[in-house]
């Protein structure tokens, strides 16, 4: 399912979407909230420059914004449809689950975002 070479592995690993060899980010862990958004400039594999342009990643906003309705509407499905909660209580979760998935949702935002300018190039890994 999560093969190299698909975009999904790349959006889901944070990996080069050229080559899919490195991580685009300094660190792995989003939780390290000083370092969530900080990426390397280039890959150190392929040499793909990730900021195609300046403000590249504004665009992930709007990515940004259609994930954090994804995961809002999965808690909400599991805190009130399955596990019968109240409203109140599905409120909560919604908003603990949107605090709480914050980095995980900037960089799946990212991941998506530059994925859609950049596709894999299987000539570029030397296997």
């Amino acid at each position: 399912m999560l093969k190299k070479g698909s975009k999904l592995y790349s959006i889901l690993t944070g990996s080069c979407p050229k080559c899919q060899k490195e991580s685009m980010y300094r660190t792995k862990n989003p939780y390290v909230l000083s370092e969530t958004l900080k990426m390397h400039e280039t890959c150190s594999q392929c040499e793909t420059r990730y900021k195609i342009e300046p403000s590249f990643f504004y665009g992930a906003m709007y990515v940004s914004y259609a994930v954090g309705i994804a995961f809002a509407a999965v808690a909400f499905v599991i805190s009130f449809l399955i596990l019968k909660s109240s409203l109140t209580t599905a409120f909560i979760a919604i908003v603990a689950t949107m605090i709480f998935c914050l980095p995980i949702i900037l960089r799946l935002s990212r991941n998506i975002w530059i994925n859609m300018f950049m596709h894999y190039d299987k000539n570029l890994v030397k296997e």
